[in-house]
């Protein structure tokens, strides 16, 4: 039997039967929702988190003339009496709203037209059902109408879109006698992109009045389910309704529906003969905690198990942080210094809790415009999670792995960068006292550069990752000297070296060796390094490359301290 195929990016339900993929059973998500749903059911998750495949699989479970065979041998077939009750039994409206933006709001309606029309083509019988009548008819026509002009472009008017899905509901119940599920994907992101392109006011209204019309004055609803990012807050697009049941990163139901549980994750390495990386799975990819269960980001585990097949040697990689522009938290490394301090920055980073008052309702215009909301927006897109349970709504925060440790890290070592290169002589200073074998100086201008960022705190956190934040500082400063060949992480001799430079026109070559001393121990952790550029031959590139005067350097580091020393050798 053929090892299932790695679902990555995989939205569709059905897929995961018709093209052979592997599937982490979340239909116990139906049983949960449906034991004891409210009329309109918000559930808030961070992105890649499995939202969009929950609700296409809430899709071809409830939808009439569905496809059973799809469910065969998932927990959820095991639930007779809820399969007879809503399997197959219903007309479904299924759209989601995360290409319902642009740069504009012209160009965002439309695409919000697109939507909405392509949803209603699903039901073409509605044009000859013998239970509509004439002007119902052409009601559905206007859903699905195409601008004249443009041709391949749907057209309706802002009224038109506010009643499309209460109007499209009225036409499926009197077509099959049923009250309509309508189910809404990632409903906050038209509002976040309004946002970003200056839009936001208008886009808020039309939102605001299609979710009214569908969801609050709609006879047609049995019940609904929405899912987002952000629970946005009722006064800006919930006005009025009071029907709405929310389940947030705090509330307890269904909170392993969302994400891979670590038994689910032990089960998929297993399947794939990969259960030896499991401690670095958990390291990297776990931590998120909903209520009371932790959970892993699925698409960090899909792509990690992906990579590990085909090049089993690599380390692991933040496959999330390319998902997104990360603007939270680049954010909120800006605000250090005025209102975020160095140090509850720097307590995140050592893998400890910052108390904070979390506000769960916000809205997308005012998220930055004060950093209270900056640490409610970090908690709601998972950047942030609880460390234990919440007193009220003060939660104590932390990072909840390695993947969004190492995300914080690049964003602080940028800041770091841009403060470097407006003190262009510490540039000189550091890089002049390197070349001459000044390991006072090096010492002296290293100690004022760290100066200028957060120090790393001595806690459990993996000593690699505090050896790679100082590495990364001396690489911020080596960025700005152009003239030399600064390479790093690279394949030499026996092993890989941190740092390689080679100033070609006067044949020096330097390397660097950069290591976390344990305890403070500044002098035992300068002999590991030096020991180890000597014992893996680290030199042996320089010298293919004609570099004569080569300079080896162990740069220990401890919280702001550091400690230099260096070996010299000639070689012709």
């Amino acid at each position: 039997m053929s090892t299932k195929r790695l679902p990555i990016g995989v939205e569709d339900f059905a897929d995961f039967h018709r093209m052979n993929y592997y599937y982490v059973d979340k239909t116990g998500f139906i049983k949960e929702l449906l034991t004891n749903p409210g009329k309109v059911n918000l559930f808030t998750r961070p992105r890649r988190f499995g939202k969009s495949l929950n609700m296409s699989m809430l899709k071809y479970f409830l939808e009439i003339d569905t496809d059973q065979s799809l469910f065969d041998g998932l927990s959820i077939s095991k639930e007779a009496k809820l399969c007879e009750s809503f399997m197959g039994q219903y007309p479904v409206i299924s759209i989601s709203l995360k290409t319902a933006h642009g740069n504009s709001y012209e160009f965002a309606k439309n695409e919000l037209c697109t939507i909405i029309a392509k949803e209603a083509l699903r039901f073409p019988f509605l044009l000859t059902s013998e239970k509509l009548t004439g002007n119902e008819k052409k009601l559905y026509e206007q859903l699905v109408r195409v601008d004249d002009s443009l041709k391949s472009t749907f057209a309706m008017s802002e009224s038109t879109i506010t009643g499309s899905l209460n109007t499209l509901s009225r036409l499926l119940e009197k077509h099959y006698g049923r009250k309509v599920i309508i189910l809404i994907d990632e409903y906050d992101v038209p509002l976040a992109k309004a946002n970003e392109h200056g839009y936001y006011d208008k886009m808020i209204v039309l939102i605001r009045n299609m979710l009214d019309a569908a969801l609050k004055t709609n006879d047609s609803l049995f019940f609904s389910v929405m899912t987002g990012c952000l629970r946005v807050s009722k006064e800006s697009i919930f006005t009025g309704l009071n029907n709405l049941k929310i389940y947030s990163l705090l509330d307890a139901e269904c909170d392993e529906q969302f994400g891979f549980t670590d038994a689910e994750v032990r089960e998929m390495l297993d399947y794939y003969g990969l259960s030896e990386y499991y401690d670095t799975t958990k390291e990297w990819y776990d931590g998120y905690k909903i209520s009371n269960a932790y959970v892993y980001n699925p698409w960090d585990v899909i792509n990690w198990c992906n990579q590990l097949l085909n090049s089993p040697n690599k380390r692991p990689k933040s496959y999330w942080k390319n998902s997104s522009g990360n603007e939270e938290v680049k954010r909120f490394i800006r605000c250090m210094g005025s209102g975020v301090t160095k140090a509850q920055i720097e307590r995140l980073i050592a893998g400890e809790t910052v108390q904070k008052k979390i506000e769960e309702q916000l809205t997308y215009n005012t998220i930055y415009d004060n950093v209270e909301n900056l640490w409610s927006l970090l908690f709601a897109t998972g950047y942030l999670t609880p460390g234990e349970l919440p007193s009220g709504n003060l939660v104590r925060l932390k990072i909840p792995n390695n993947e969004v440790r190492e995300i914080f890290s690049e964003f602080i070592l940028d800041l770091f960068e841009e403060k470097v290169a407006e003190d262009g002589t510490l540039v000189t200073e550091f890089c002049t006292a390197l070349k001459n074998g000044d390991t006072t100086d090096v010492e002296r201008v290293f100690t004022k550069c760290m100066g200028k960022t957060i120090s790393i705190r001595d806690t459990t956190v993996r000593k690699e990752f505090k050896e790679n934040f100082y590495h990364g500082l001396i690489l911020g400063i080596m960025f700005y000297k152009s003239d030399w060949g600064v390479s790093s992480n690279g394949e030499a001799g026996d092993g890989f070296y941190d740092i390689q430079i080679e100033i070609e026109e006067e044949g020096i070559g330097i390397i660097i060796e950069v290591k976390y001393a344990e305890g403070g121990n500044l002098n035992a952790a300068c002999k590991e390094a030096l020991d180890q550029i000597n014992k893996n031959n680290y030199t042996a590139e320089l010298k293919e490359d004609d570099m004569h005067k080569i300079l080896k350097y162990g740069i220990a580091c401890y919280k702001k301290q550091c400690q230099v020393v260096m070996e010299k050798e000639v070689w012709y």
